[in-house]
Order: C-alpha cells, then structure tokens, then sequence
C-alpha cells in the first residue's frame, strides 16, 4: 500500500529587507539557511555592492522597487534593535506592498533577530520596530515571530505571508521617511 504524503510547499521568491550595518551576519545567515541549505526560498534581495552609494535618492527607491522587489513575492524584515530607523527599510516594505500595474503585492512579515532587546514580557515594543510593518500587523496583513534556524517553521511563514497578500488589504498610508531617522523609539 502506497502512503500519501502531502505536496511540498512551494519555493517563493523573498526579499529580505534589514539593517544592512548592523544586522548583515543575520541577513547572511538567513539565505545561507534557508535558501542555499534548506532550499525553501529563492532570494530576490539587494547584495552589498548591487547599488553605488552615490545614486539619488529616488534613483536607489526605483531600482529597488524595479530590479528586486518587481520579483519577489514576500518581504521578510529582519528587525534588529535600530531596524525601525532606516529610510530604507521604510522603502522596501512600502514597494512591496503596494500593488502596481507591473509590480504585484508583496505577503509581509516580520523576524524579531536575537539582537532585538525585548522590553520585558511583551513580545515586542510597538515603537521600536518599523512603524509601517507594525501597522500591517494591526490590520492583520503581516505577522512577526522569533528567529528560528527551524526550515519547516520558516517556510510555513513564508508561505502564510504569500496566501494572505491576497486576502487582507495592507496599511500603506504613512508617509514614507524621507531620512533616517535617530532615537530610541518612532513614537515617545
């Protein structure tokens, strides 16, 4: 008698979006995991080196959103302790929610790093991870989880973020940062 073993779920196409000076190792670690070992994910993220330093502002926000994001089919964000500031980061998750004529949406999620510092028994300060991706865990378009080495659990929240940018409408209407920004939280 033959056993029946569900189908495998299926290898989606993630940008990884993070600190890249503080939290490079994780972001490393991360593909190295999951898409070189494990084989649950094919990446679509920038590579240090990808983008001159010295392009425009708006130059850098459209070759991301073109040549990366266009791509992908989930944003996976690495939140590390300085994570909500970046300007960046901000972009990224903005691009790949937004649905366009020749960029479909993104599904969105959020991995606390073990260098995120827990303020006590909650699970996260609201205020120090990035703003637009806590709004689209309020609306319930994107979750956030621990860091995990465990491939199956990985690719079981890869594959959920994927299954809902399609069933819930995501929370874009904060105005995008125009600079890093500094401080210990978003909001006092």
């Amino acid at each position: 008698m033959f056993g029946f073993s569900p189908p495998p779920k299926p290898r989606h196409k993630v940008f990884v979006s993070y600190h890249h000076a503080n939290d490079q190792h994780y972001r490393d670690s991360f593909e190295e995991l999951f898409a070189n070992q494990h084989d649950i994910m094919l990446s679509r993220s920038v590579q240090i080196g990808d983008i001159p330093e010295n392009m425009k502002t708006e130059t850098i926000r459209q070759k991301i959103r073109d040549e990366y994001l266009r791509d992908s089919t989930v944003t996976v964000v690495l939140v590390g302790s300085q994570t909500w500031q970046r300007k960046h980061v901000d972009w990224e998750i903005g691009s790949s929610i937004r649905h366009t004529l020749h960029n479909p949406r993104s599904g969105l999620l959020g991995i606390l790093l073990p260098t995120y510092v827990k303020p006590g028994p909650n699970k996260y300060d609201l205020y120090t991870i990035p703003p637009r991706l806590h709004y689209n865990i309020e609306c319930g378009f994107a979750n956030l989880y621990d860091w995990s080495n465990d491939p199956s659990k990985v690719q079981a929240w890869i594959h959920q973020a994927f299954l809902q940018r399609d069933k819930k409408a995501p929370d874009n209407t904060l105005d995008s940062f125009a600079n890093n920004r500094t401080g210990d939280r978003w909001y006092s």
